[in-house]
């Protein structure tokens, strides 16, 4: 097995800092760029060229069968043991021990010792607490005070204390990163595409718990009935061409809807997968979700929908997925690009992944090339989010059902909940969405840049309305000179038979008194990591004959 050319760089990278360094390293790597080739090289080496002893920990069978098979083709000659409750296998002296973090944590002292310890989904390692891997970890630094670590992850990051990465933790430097990106433009990941939407339900009224959504509050948003109607017609119509479709639900109940929606209304087989599901009718419905040869010599047709909850977000491998759709909010960024991540991977039969986010997901946490942990806000001086009573207009806190000084009920958050379209957010940046709009009514007035002088030249600044509250502007450069003034005299001869004014209130007086082409409809660019949409094209009205108007009768 050959490496490509970025994991023998990561390689390389884990190895140089092994050697300069005295901490441990991390190797990010998105998900389908072969973590487990990268990590097989390492524990190959290790025990092969320097005749060490190497543990693989990871924390679900998938990835310890991948992680395991993977040294074993890499180096044929090395003994690779499995030690794994799920696998019925416990295996204990190997050369190379390949680990489920809950059937081994709290055997470090029975073990004999590690020079080398590698863990997949590094980002699971708490950074505080007492969580499994750091009980583990510090057991083996007492066995061997000089055990060294290495992560792997594709997202260096945890929802509840940001990097993975510092001085005082068990993990200490990123050594190596690679982007989704870069990866798709050298063709070693498939490329992701969004579907381009305007209404969703809104979750911006659901509660906090523990850094992520309350449960109960986003099953019942996204459990109305009607709701799951509209998603599953979308689903439907946007997936025709589509030969694998993963489906994220927010519970085991909403789940279900999904499923029985997608067979009474569509006449569509749905396959379902929770935590609860016997093994044996999991291991068959993800055999025919993934095509796998042997269920189609037993006459089984391979599954086109699988729906989960919670449970195929790490180590499923299924590179016929080409299209992922979100029905669930997260308020985790390393969720949101597992999830997304499980249509990485090339496969002959796709030319690309479709996302549908119906959870605004993207929206909320950027373009998945791009997720970062936001930085927590500090509570020290800041006030609570309030809303202001409408009977006495007392201002409390948001928590308050009724106004506690006259005990006014608050009306309940307006939820567009029986709009099912994805988002139009791009899933990667740079991802270009042009959408057209309807111009209900435009709005002109004079703008000047804030902060500038008096003598700093003005715009003519057009509001379009295109939604009930939704607007887009432009700027039109009417006092600027050279190339904004050209673009502006162009705009204006498309709307006026008038030569282009100098002065903004001029280019105001004659908007306002009816002189311009009235806008019909818009286009609108949306570019996903930037900040600003931008309009690219006009329909317009038949200029107004200024001649004709002024003519005696």
């Amino acid at each position: 097995m050959k490496l490509r050319a970025y994991q023998q760089a990561a390689v390389d990278a884990v190895y140089d800092h092994l050697r300069s360094r005295d901490d441990n390293p991390v190797a990010v790597l998105p998900t389908g760029a072969g973590k487990s080739l990268v990590l097989a090289k390492i524990a190959s080496d290790a025990v092969g060229l320097w005749d060490g002893r190497v543990l693989i920990l990871a924390h679900v069978k998938e990835l310890l069968e991948q992680n395991a098979d993977k040294v074993r083709r890499l180096c044929p000659d090395i003994n690779v043991g499995l030690h794994s409750a799920g696998l019925k296998k416990r295996d204990i002296n190997t050369p190379v021990l390949v680990a489920g973090i809950q059937s081994i944590y709290k055997r470090a002292c029975d073990l004999d010792p590690f020079d080398l310890i590698i863990v997949d989904e590094a980002h699971l390692i708490s950074k505080k607490g007492d969580g499994m891997y750091r009980q583990f970890l510090a057991d083996c630094k007492v066995v061997n005070p000089n055990v060294r670590v290495i992560g792997l992850t594709a997202t260096p990051f945890r929802l509840d204390s940001g990097m993975i990465c510092s001085p005082d933790h068990f993990l200490n430097h990123i050594c190596y990163e690679i982007g989704i990106k870069e990866l798709i433009r050298d063709g070693y990941l498939c490329p992701l595409i969004s579907k381009a939407g305007v209404n969703r339900a809104d979750f911006s009224g659901v509660h906090m718990r523990a850094g992520e959504f309350v449960s109960e509050e986003v099953e019942q948003l996204a459990g109305d009935n009607e709701l799951v109607s509209a998603a599953c017609a979308e689903i439907v119509e946007l997936t025709a061409d589509r030969r694998a479709v993963l489906i994220f639900a927010t519970s085991v109940a909403h789940g279900r809807q999904v499923i029985e929606t997608l067979r009474d209304n569509h006449a569509i087989e749905c396959g379902f997968v929770t935590g609860q599901t016997p093994a044996a009718e999991r291991d068959e419905i993800l055999g025919r979700f993934r095509g796998d040869a042997s269920n189609e010599l037993f006459g089984q047709e391979p599954l086109r929908y699988l729906c989960n909850v919670n449970v195929l977000t790490t180590g499923f491998d299924a590179p016929r997925v080409d299209c992922v759709v979100m029905l669930r909010p997260t308020m985790s960024p390393g969720l949101l690009y597992q999830c997304v991540g499980r249509g990485f991977r090339l496969h002959p039969a796709k030319q690309n992944c479709l996302v549908l986010d119906f959870g605004g997901n993207i929206e909320r946490h950027g373009p998945i090339d791009q997720i970062k942990p936001k930085e927590k806000q500090s509570r020290s001086g800041q006030l609570p989010p309030g809303k202001e009573c409408e009977n006495c207009h007392a201002l409390v806190a948001c928590g308050y059902a009724n106004c506690p000084e006259c005990g006014q009920p608050f009306p309940p958050p307006e939820r567009e909940s029986h709009e099912a379209q994805a988002s139009e957010a791009g899933v990667l940046s740079g991802e270009v969405t042009d959408t057209e709009y309807d111009v209900h009514d435009v709005v002109y007035r004079v703008h000047r840049k804030r902060d500038a002088g008096d003598e700093a030249p003005r715009c003519l600044r057009v509001d379009y309305m295109i939604g009930l509250d939704h607007w887009q502007s432009e700027f039109i450069c009417i006092e600027h000179s050279g190339f904004a003034k050209r673009k502006a005299e162009t705009w204006w001869r498309e709307r006026c038979l008038d030569p282009c004014p100098d002065d903004a209130d001029e280019a105001l007086a004659l908007a306002d008194a009816g002189l311009l082409a009235a806008p019909e409809s818009i286009t609108v660019r949306s570019i996903s990591g930037q900040r600003y949409d931008r309009i690219v094209h006009h329909q317009l009205s038949a200029i107004p004959n200024t001649a004709l108007e002024e003519a005696p009768f």
